[in-house]
């Protein structure tokens, strides 16, 4: 059975970073995009990043552009969304979630922000950003 199990939340101070990751058991990533998204109280999920396992390819909501850095150890089934500078308003419950990286013969192409894609989530990790 595909799980998806995220670690490495906790509470940062601003301007702290964070090392998040996203474990992955009972299917290999190499064919999937998988995606990092958020949810702040109050607020709707939104997507932060997501990156190709194929090709590690990635795309960066502007939100999370220049701070955040996805990166990908194929070997061990996972995925890590480094986080830098944070702010307060990056206080949220992260969840990473994966879906299927579409092919056109042998071109995959680049993962999508579209969390409609994504069928499987994992639980999430709180990360709260406080003085």
């Amino acid at each position: 059975q595909l799980q998806l199990v995220e670690s490495g939340g906790g509470l940062v101070q601003p301007g702290g970073s964070l090392r998040l990751a996203c474990a992955a058991s009972g299917f290999t990533l190499d064919h999937y995009a998988i995606g990092w998204f958020r949810q702040a109280p109050g607020k709707e999920r939104e997507g932060v990043s997501c990156i190709s396992m194929r090709t590690g390819s990635t795309y960066y909501a502007d939100s999370a552009k220049g701070r955040f850095t996805m990166s990908r150890d194929n070997a061990k089934n996972t995925v890590y969304l480094q986080v830098n500078s944070l702010k307060p308003e990056d206080t949220a419950v992260y969840y990473c979630a994966a879906a299927p990286l579409y092919y056109s013969g042998s071109y995959s192409y680049p993962c999508t922000p579209d969390q409609g894609e994504y069928d499987d989530w994992g639980q999430g990790t709180q990360v709260t950003v406080s003085s």
